[in-house]
């Protein structure tokens, strides 16, 4: 896995800058979450950080210990971008058979069983129910073994059931499938139960409001952290820290914590 880093780092298009002063460096393994108010940059800095727009100034970098080779990233998009033309399973064996990788068939047959997609790689995503959607654009995500996840609002348009349920499985397949993850969400609650940092941005004008680390966070699947009072009080926090960024308000973390 990859740590990711940010320096100096200024985002826009076509060289104007909408975000600067973004700051940060991400362990191997952590995530990151990022929450603001529409239109303050949240897509555009998650774009850069992926390497699909270059930055206005600054640098993005990765590095490991372990290896001097490129990071491979994956993107979850909010419209999940699944391919309508091709199955479940083609979806899955598409990551693969672009890196000309071996055992395609065994691996998709894995990933199938892992998103309880199995019976169903014969169907095409618009025979899918929206969990089943959502769980494929995972799979089909993390089956290339990325050291990088970028996801842009990928549950935004599920009911609150269905997004918590697909919280936990999102961890449950990171447990299994160890990455750096960075996502973009409007969700408190979703960017306190996933982001082990969270990075709030103010708009108008654009600019990181506050990033600190999420003292509620665990990795472990198996912990229910949402009913704790160290999750309520985060959220408290962050629900807060959003109202008074609203309203201009500086913000100052105590210890780089939320």
């Amino acid at each position: 896995m990859f740590a990711l880093q940010a320096e100096n780092l200024s985002v826009g298009r076509r060289g104007q800058a909408l975000l600067s002063g973004v700051n940060f460096t991400l362990q191997p393994g952590s995530s990151l979450a990022v929450i603001g108010e529409s239109g303050c940059g949240k897509t555009t800095l998650l774009q850069t950080l992926a390497g699909i727009l270059p930055a206005v100034a600054g640098d993005v970098a990765c590095h490991s210990s372990e290896s001097a080779g490129k990071p491979v990233n994956a993107i979850v998009w909010q419209n999940l971008a699944l391919f309508p033309w091709l199955t479940v399973a083609g979806n899955l064996a598409l990551p693969l058979k672009l890196k000309k990788e071996s055992n395609i068939a065994e691996r998709v047959r894995e990933m199938l069983s892992e998103l309880e997609l199995e019976g169903l790689e014969r169907r095409f995503p618009a025979a899918l129910s929206g969990g089943q959607r959502q769980r494929l654009a995972l799979g089909r995500a993390l089956i290339a073994k990325p050291d990088v996840l970028f996801m842009d609002e990928p549950f935004s348009a599920l009911d609150a059931v269905l997004r918590e349920h697909l919280q936990l499985f999102l961890k449950q397949l990171r447990e299994r499938h160890p990455c750096t993850m960075v996502f973009v969400t409007h969700d408190i609650g979703e960017a306190v139960y996933l982001g082990e940092y969270i990075m709030l941005l103010g708009a108008r004008p654009s600019r990181v409001a506050a990033f600190g680390a999420n003292p509620s966070f665990t990795a472990d699947a198996g912990v229910d952290v949402r009913g704790t009072d160290a999750f309520y009080a985060v959220q408290r926090r962050l629900h807060n820290a959003v109202a008074a960024v609203r309203i201009g308000k500086e913000l100052h973390l105590t210890d780089g914590t939320w």
